[in-house]
């Protein structure tokens, strides 16, 4: 059996950090959600986590700043975007600096999972 890997969703939104981590789990991912990208970074979880599932537009450290953050730091992670509020420059800013997807909510099972799977894949 191929060995599980973590994917950890930060979101600020109670129902995403609920949701979410269930869904993905369903699909045999193990899975840890954060409600801000500062709980993330002050965790043990972060050397372990494969794929994060992050929130675009959260109070305190936004999205992107923590995708700044964790390369600065030197921690590779493939990062699929999530976001209530389609933004083309933060797109585009995102996917330049290595993001694997960028999804506007609300979207599918199969978006997410498939978004997981290939940022997953890339590494």
């Amino acid at each position: 059996m191929a060995k599980r890997q973590l994917v950890c969703v930060v979101d600020d939104d109670d129902s995403v950090r609920e949701a979410l981590p269930d869904l993905l789990a369903s699909y045999g991912f193990d899975t840890e959600s954060f409600s801000s990208a500062e709980a993330f970074l002050a965790s043990d979880s972060v050397a372990a986590t494969r794929c994060l599932v992050l929130d675009v537009a959260m109070p305190g450290m936004t999205g992107p700043e923590l995708q700044t953050e964790l390369a600065r730091l030197q921690v590779d992670i493939a990062i699929v975007f999530i976001t209530a509020h389609a933004d083309p420059l933060i797109e585009a800013q995102v996917l330049q600096h290595g993001a694997c997807a960028f999804l506007l909510k609300p979207f599918t099972e199969t978006a997410i999972v498939e978004a997981v799977n290939a940022a997953l894949a890339r590494g």
